[in-house]
């Protein structure tokens, strides 16, 4: 391994995409790029295979032996997630998945943020990398702390509701599993322009996050066209699935929704959800007709006779790896 002198800026030496500009790189890496990969891995006191695997879980390019790409703060990070396993916060065998999961939100919220600033920048974003330099030296602490603050406050939330609710296996839970899905998103594609299509989107994820927070639920993620959620009472997945249909019916400028969902266990992993009852309300909306919810079994004999809602059975559904599926449609009692 090499030592941990600064290494010598020689030809080769910067990582490729290196025209990002020095200046504009450093204020948003928060120092100068100073090692190699090698040197990360000496200073952080690990092997150089178990550093490159974190690298890679967490979503960046191979490279290579003699490029200085990274800083200090990647030193202490790897020591960081090394100091979880000695402390046997995490096990070795999950320490990659962590990473993984980390780069995964990261990422999105990384791509968000520039395009903050390529709006406000306009021209000068990309023409004047000084003016971009300053902008980013200036707004990246600001950002890293309201980070810091929803981090906090959605770990309370997470933590106060696991306190309170969990039941079963370490990972397992009973819950309601909710897909929306936006009706002919493909003809949307073909005819709407980039702009027009941001904003449709943009409009969609506000209007779910706001339905689902006010009905105590959470959404797992948002993928394009679909968001995936979770609650946890039978009741409030009724209540956001039937709402977010007529809030986005009500407005008129998005397409209709088809909902789909299923209540049973699942296997909760790093902020996503998995198991049977996921893939139940997946086909259910594939399966429903714009602006209608469809549930399963499980969920319709839970909201039976609730006062609110009706339920009427469409019978077997056909739909891929699950036979005799059995749907109804929820709506609400006028």
């Amino acid at each position: 391994m090499c030592s941990l002198s600064a290494p010598r800026d020689e030809p080769g030496s910067r990582p490729p995409g290196h025209g990002l500009g020095h200046e504009v790189e450093k204020a948003l890496l928060g120092g100068e790029p100073r090692y190699r990969k090698a040197d990360v891995a000496a200073a952080a006191g690990v092997e150089l295979e178990r550093a490159e695997r974190l690298w890679q879980a967490m979503g960046f390019a191979h490279v290579e032996d003699d490029e200085v790409v990274f800083t200090d703060a990647d030193v202490r990070a790897v020591r960081m997630l090394v100091q979880l396993v000695s402390a046997e916060v995490i096990t070795a065998e999950v320490e990659t998945a962590v990473a993984r999961t980390l780069a995964q939100t990261m990422s999105r919220l990384a791509e968000w943020q520039v395009g903050i600033f390529r709006s406000v920048l306009g021209d000068r974003f990309a023409e004047d990398l000084d003016v971009t330099a300053q902008f980013a030296e200036a707004i990246t602490p600001v950002m890293e702390e309201l980070q810091g603050y929803v981090w906090r406050r959605h770990l309370a939330a997470t933590a106060a509701r696991e306190l309170t609710e969990r039941a079963g296996g370490a990972d397992e839970r009973v819950q309601v599993i909710g897909f929306a899905d936006l009706v002919g998103y493909t003809r949307l594609i073909r005819d709407f322009s980039e702009v027009e299509l941001a904003r449709l989107i943009d409009d969609f994820e506000e209007s779910a996050t706001a339905v689902v927070a006010e009905n105590r639920g959470r959404i797992v993620k948002t993928v394009g066209d679909e968001v995936l959620f979770v609650a946890d009472a039978p009741s409030d997945a009724a209540e956001i699935a039937l709402t977010l249909n007529e809030k986005i019916g009500g407005e008129g400028q998005l397409p209709p929704l088809r909902i789909g969902l299923a209540r049973g266990t699942v296997l909760a992993r790093f902020g996503d959800v998995y198991g049977s009852t996921v893939n139940i309300a997946s086909r259910l909306t594939s399966v429903a007709r714009p602006a209608s919810v469809l549930v399963d079994r499980e969920l319709a004999a839970s909201l039976r006779g609730h006062p609110a809602y009706s339920l009427t059975s469409i019978g077997p559904t056909k739909v891929q790896g699950f036979r005799g599926l059995r749907a109804y449609a929820l709506r609400r009692n006028r």
